[in-house]
């Protein structure tokens, strides 16, 4: 059993990887805004209400575990979504590291995965407007800030080009860099298998200050 601090467990991606984790019989303190949003109990579920952007708060929720997974996301329909992630995805990192845990697990997106020899996905064309900002933020904090981390063994999951509702069939490519795709070129995961990975790389961990992917 692993004890970990999950911030932003309420959303999308972080309700799928806290199932996923109670589910394994993990321990968990889940840190969300908004505390009514958790649907779950569990003998081994804590629930924190606190906000990424109080370092001294966020620390004390991560002492002692074995490690953080940060499904942090400023919202979607957020107008300031590229402000908020490079402000709040850095603090999140440094209250990691003050805490002295020693493994930072983060939820990451796709856009700079290389759909092509040279050419990330967020330079493909292929990104909507709408998330652009979201997914142009989260890649300039792996590319800027992340990949320079030395004091702390990160990973950054990047998940396939689609990530939707779907089905845990525990079936699945893992990769590096590059866009994983299908026989037909499309590139996906169901957030269910996306948590499964996760919590597999948290319980036996294979990638060390590094970015990897998934897909069908």
């Amino acid at each position: 059993m692993k004890n970990v601090t999950l911030i932003g467990a309420s959303g999308f991606v972080g309700t799928a990887i806290l199932n996923e984790l109670l589910a394994r019989g993990h321990k968990v303190t889940a840190v969300v805004r908004n505390p009514e949003k958790i649907g779950v109990s569990n003998p081994n579920l804590a629930v924190v209400k606190a906000d990424v952007t109080d370092t001294e708060a966020l620390s004390e929720t991560c002492k002692g575990r074995d490690a953080v997974i940060s499904a942090y996301n400023p919202g979607w329909t957020n107008p300031n979504i590229y402000e908020d992630t490079l402000r709040n995805y850095p603090l999140i990192l440094k209250a990691a590291k003050q805490s002295g845990v020693k493994r930072l697990l983060c939820v990451g997106g796709a856009g700079t995965l290389f759909c092509a020899p040279g050419l990330r996905v967020v330079d493909s064309g292929a990104i909507p407007d709408a998330i652009m900002g979201g997914v142009k933020s989260l890649g300039e904090f792996y590319l800027n800030t992340l990949i320079n981390e030395k004091d702390i063994d990160w990973v950054f999951f990047s998940p396939a080009g689609a990530l939707l509702p779907g089905q845990r069939t525990g079936k699945f490519r893992l990769g590096k860099d590059d866009l994983i795709v299908d026989e037909n070129g499309n590139s996906r995961i169901s957030v269910e298998d996306y948590a499964v990975a996760m919590v597999d790389e948290l319980e036996t961990p294979k990638h060390h200050c590094e970015r990897f992917t998934i897909g069908y």
